[in-house]
């Protein structure tokens, strides 16, 4: 199949699955690529804790910050299913920073995100992405708006109106009735813009090359391994990502690093329009598409 067939062909199977959204995959050797409107501007959920993540450690590097520095993060009181660490505590935790960025990027913790956020605000996390000179992602805000949405005034039994507002309440260009789904207020980006950042840190870049180890560290040892990990993990193959999660939103980017040295970074973003929390399909149909996409570009 030719290289401009297989979005055309993919964009189809997307729909027929009730969803779409944003793909690229791009061989960091070669910097050949290819998507699926990789453009298009989503709200990124749980993804902004990669550039939060970046932005805290370079102040640990430059000394503005000690990772040893014990921060007192009350729980995230959250009930719903879901949420991990802190944010289901019940009580008050003293952890170190550097735990703080394990917990916030490995487990997608929103306390202990929220935690990250007081010490480095989001404007001065925006402003290290375009230092680094990453375009077409914005950080506007904490992660406490996204513990605050119909879902988490829903019993489980009605959580399908949740996702029902979520998939009705939009416009065409993706603006929201619900803030956390606006890209005008939320924080937001492009598959091509996530790339771009994985880049920054498997290649070498503007990133300092301790911050970007680290990071890469803490996206190997991500646990959220649903999604795209069971079609890019594999005995020659390690599998480094970031998930995020919204009501109707399932995104995840990430790195394959393939043992003969092959090297894809990975950007799916994907909005369903089936008014349902669990949906296992469309979770195995995103990691189909961009693993069809790596596999055009490893095979040529």
């Amino acid at each position: 199949m030719r290289a401009d067939d297989l979005p055309r062909e993919l964009r189809r199977a997307l729909r027929d699955g009730g969803l779409s959204g944003s793909f690229l995959v791009r061989d960091l050797r070669t910097g050949e690529e290819l998507g699926i409107d990789p453009d298009l501007e989503l709200p990124v959920a749980s993804l902004v804790k990669v550039p939060l993540g970046i932005a805290t450690l370079d102040r640990v590097r430059r000394g503005e910050l000690d990772g040893a520095q014990q921060l007192e993060v009350r729980p995230g009181r959250v009930t719903t299913p879901g949420p991990t660490g802190i944010t289901r505590f019940r009580h008050p935790a003293r952890v170190a920073l550097d735990d703080l960025l394990y917990l916030s990027t490995s487990l997608s913790d929103n306390a202990a995100a929220n935690a990250l956020f007081a010490l480095t605000p989001p404007g001065e996390v925006d402003a290290m992405l375009c230092r680094i000179g990453i375009q077409g992602m914005a950080v506007r805000h904490a992660l406490g708006e996204l513990t605050d949405t119909p879902a988490e005034h829903l019993s489980a039994s009605s959580a399908y109106l949740a996702h029902s507002l979520a998939i009705g309440a939009g416009t065409s260009g993706h603006g929201h009735r619900l803030p956390q789904l606006d890209v005008t207020r939320a924080n937001s980006g492009t598959a091509r813009a996530f790339v771009d950042l994985l880049e920054a840190l498997w290649t070498p870049s503007a990133v300092d090359p301790d911050v970007a180890a680290r990071m890469r560290s803490l996206m190997a040892d991500n646990v959220l391994r649903q999604r795209l990990a069971p079609d890019f993990s594999s005995d020659a193959a390690t599998w480094a990502s970031k998930t995020g999660t919204l009501l109707n939103l399932r995104h995840e980017v990430g790195v394959v690093h393939h043992s003969d040295g092959a090297l894809f970074a990975v950007a799916a973003l994907t909005e369903s329009q089936v008014p349902a929390a669990a949906q296992p399909g469309a979770e195995a149909l995103m990691a189909q598409v961009a693993r069809e996409l790596r596999d055009h570009l490893r095979n040529g």
